[in-house]
């Protein structure tokens, strides 16, 4: 705003400071009020015309941004759909996958425990001849330990040189 002290032209033909405030307000606002109204048309004209301009590009660059978001948004909709279809299908897929190899599982598991039945069958018929035949030696050594036994109780020297000449005898000995 121009300054209230205004440099006036004075009655005797010259020009000097108007010290009244309030005078000098209204003479400043008249020539502010004649500057504005000289100028403003161009200026402001020129100014709303380029604010005018850049709105309406702004517009412009929105709606086209808004036309891209929403394109985007389609895609992206769309991505989602395939990717949830793609989910849902590997989901499904792996399922199967599971129930085949539970199947498979429980089939091996069948096949393992009959053929640990037969092993352990075969073990226990090995482990049961084993028995078997060591308490037949047992049976064996402790008949022959009786058997001496009994034979040295009933056999007296005499009794056993006959039965050992015989024995020779028998073998093509004397």
């Amino acid at each position: 705003m121009l300054n209230s002290w205004l440099i006036l032209a004075t009655e005797e033909g010259g020009f000097g400071l108007n010290l009244d405030f309030w005078e000098a307000n209204l003479f400043n606002l008249a020539i502010l009020l004649g500057i504005v109204i000289y100028f403003a048309p161009k200026t402001l004209g020129k100014i709303l015309g380029e604010r005018r301009s850049k709105i309406a590009e702004a517009l412009t660059e929105a709606e086209t941004r808004q036309k891209t978001a929403a394109q985007t948004l389609a895609q992206e909709q769309e991505k989602l759909a395939q990717a949830q279809a793609e989910a849902e299908r590997i989901r499904s897929g792996g399922a199967q996958r599971a129930e085949t190899a539970k199947a498979e599982i429980l089939a091996q598991a069948q096949i393992d425990v009959q053929r640990l039945r037969e092993s352990a069958a075969k073990d226990l018929g090995a482990e049961r001849e084993r028995v078997i035949g060591e308490l037949k030696r047992r049976i064996a050594a402790l008949a022959l330990e009786k058997a001496e036994s009994d034979l040295r109780g009933r056999l007296s020297d005499n009794v056993q040189d006959r039965l050992i000449e015989r024995s020779i005898a028998q073998l093509g000995g004397r």
